[in-house]
């Protein structure tokens, strides 16, 4: 049985990268000068992917892999009924869903996470649709 502080471990990242997200400061996902900002939240290996195509887009001054907000998986929203929901913790790895409507649309994203030391770190987020993939896929057709 999953204690109620583990769970929240793992949601918690979650809720802080939605902070972060929605604050002017704090959004890893497009901005170049913190690197900090992206470690943060993520394990290595999506950290790089998410940081250097922000890096290289906007040095390129073009819009890189990620298009539109991947926490919502579109460009224009209006959020309604957002849940974060508690963790499935299996070892060191976590999922943890995150169910709201956009225009009216019914989405679930599924954040998996893999505990990194002591920390808990996303390591994809699964847009569960064939066509829109993971976050990590995003960068391989781009």
């Amino acid at each position: 049985m999953l204690s109620g502080l583990a769970t929240t471990a793992q949601r918690s990242v979650v809720v802080d990268l939605y902070k972060a997200h929605d604050s002017k400061t704090g959004d890893p996902f497009f901005q170049s000068k913190r690197r900090s900002l992206v470690d943060k939240f993520f394990t290595k290996s999506l950290a790089d992917l998410i940081w250097n195509d922000s890096v290289a887009s906007q040095r390129n001054n073009e819009v890189g892999a990620i298009d539109g907000d991947p926490l919502y998986n579109g460009q224009d929203l209006k959020i309604r009924r957002f849940v974060i929901g508690n963790a499935t913790v299996r070892g060191s790895d976590a999922s943890v869903p995150v169910t709201f409507t956009n225009y009216g649309k019914k989405n679930r994203l599924t954040f998996s996470l893999k505990k990194v030391g002591s920390a808990w770190k996303i390591d994809d987020i699964d847009y569960g649709d064939a066509e829109v993939g993971t976050l990590r896929s995003w960068f391989k057709s781009n």
